[in-house]
């Protein structure tokens, strides 16, 4: 194969930015507000315009209701995965399904959380002493399922009926799928959804029992300083993915501020920041 052929993911990449810019997401309105960028911010305005202009975007039209644009983003998001993730299975092998998500206590790792719950419904104390925090419901998942014996044993005999009886990962030990990746889709961020992100995040960290799975925040966000309440610091979150990152540094260099264009380099070189196209080789560590 050529060497200026287009990778599948630079292709996939560049589908992903095509499909929003199809269905409105990535767009302008009639006053010229770009659909990503805060409406009352200038800084937001000219830095999302000329993001926008550098994906490719030059549709026009209205923006979609925020909780209509939301759930087309997770779409989008969970459909590039698909296109790349499956491909990397030399990488990491075994059988992975990436969904929409759902309730989490239908992985291995937060089953109990159906015992909670129902403990939590029956109890007025419990109720108030707990709330209803611990019930997440990510964006976008990634699962394994449990993998059978006569393929761990396809070409030794690994495990036998007295060994390794509880991990998860065999078959006839657990039939829940074991979660491998939690992805939140922001398309923007205000102070409140960074908290919610993060407030998910440390939810799957204290509720698990077993493996944590990967927690990722992809976003359209123009603002560094948004971005920044999200990627900076440790513990909660892996990373954060930004559906145009390279597009974004550049605008941010042309139109943002020294503070802006100093927040840019800290969160890409301390590595709390990266493009959408890292995120399904992330998910393969």
């Amino acid at each position: 194969m050529s060497d200026d052929t287009p990778s599948l993911t630079t292709e996939a990449r560049r589908r992903f930015h095509a499909a929003m810019i199809e269905k409105g997401l990535l767009t302008t309105n009639e006053q010229g507000v770009p659909s990503i960028a805060d409406s009352s911010s200038q800084a937001s305005k000219g830095i999302a315009m000329l993001l926008l202009a550098k994906i490719g975007s030059e549709a026009r039209g209205a923006r979609l209701a925020g909780q209509s644009a939301g759930r087309n983003f997770e779409d989008f998001v969970r459909i590039f995965l698909t296109e790349i993730f499956p491909t990397l299975a030399e990488v990491r092998c075994g059988e992975f399904t990436i969904a929409a998500g759902g309730n989490i206590s239908i992985y291995d790792q937060y089953a109990h959380l159906d015992a909670v719950d129902r403990a939590v419904k029956g109890d007025s104390d419990l109720r108030v002493a707990l709330g209803r925090d611990y019930i997440i419901r990510p964006d976008v998942v990634i699962y394994r399922s449990p993998v059978a014996d006569d393929v761990i044993n396809a070409t030794q005999r690994v495990v036998d009926e007295t060994c390794a009886t509880r991990t998860p990962l065999r078959r006839v030990n657990n039939s829940d799928p074991i979660l491998h990746a939690s992805v939140s889709c922001k398309w923007t961020i205000r102070s409140d959804r960074a908290q919610n992100a993060r407030s998910e995040a440390l939810n799957l960290i204290r509720n698990r029992k077993g493996k944590l799975p990967h927690i990722a925040v992809v976003t359209a966000e123009p603002m560094m300083s948004r971005i920044a309440s999200l990627a900076l610091g440790t513990g909660d979150i892996d990373c954060v993915y930004h559906i145009a990152l390279p597009e974004l540094g550049e605008a941010t260099i042309e139109r943002g501020s020294e503070e802006a264009q100093e927040l840019f380099r800290m969160m890409t070189d301390g590595r709390r920041l990266r493009d959408i196209s890292d995120l399904p080789f992330d998910l393969a560590i």
